[in-house]
């Protein structure tokens, strides 16, 4: 390997991690408060998937974003599909954002209809 190359694969990588931080940065619990609260409101739209699902949900006219579980962890929950769905009256207790101007949380747990869904089990 010429020290080029390896000049060049090393600026590559470098810059991949650099390209990757922000996205690395929100995944996961280190942008929420630590501290739960809970969201009663209608699912006005879905998105499901990895790395996660995302719902916009209207409680008392606030749009809120909020991050459910990756496919696996929301049908290990009991989830399927329809449940989370455009018009469905949730109650989601989870942790919101750090930054208190967003409106942002990360769902442990979904209540519909009385059903309470544990995205989270190990995060009471």
């Amino acid at each position: 390997m010429t020290r080029r190359t390896t000049l060049a694969t090393a600026l590559a990588t470098g810059l991949g991690l650099v390209l990757a931080t922000p996205a690395l940065a929100h995944h996961g619990w280190a942008w929420t408060t630590g501290g739960n609260i809970v969201l009663t409101g209608i699912i006005r739209s879905v998105s499901l998937g990895n790395p996660h699902g995302v719902l916009e949900v209207d409680a008392e006219g606030e749009l809120w974003t909020v991050e459910v579980g990756q496919p696996w962890r929301n049908a290990r929950a009991g989830l399927v599909d329809g449940d989370l769905a455009e018009g469905v009256e949730v109650t989601i207790e989870g942790e919101p954002s750090a930054d208190p101007d967003e409106r942002l949380m990360k769902a442990e747990r979904i209540t519909i209809a009385g059903k309470v869904y544990e995205l989270y089990p190990a995060r009471s």
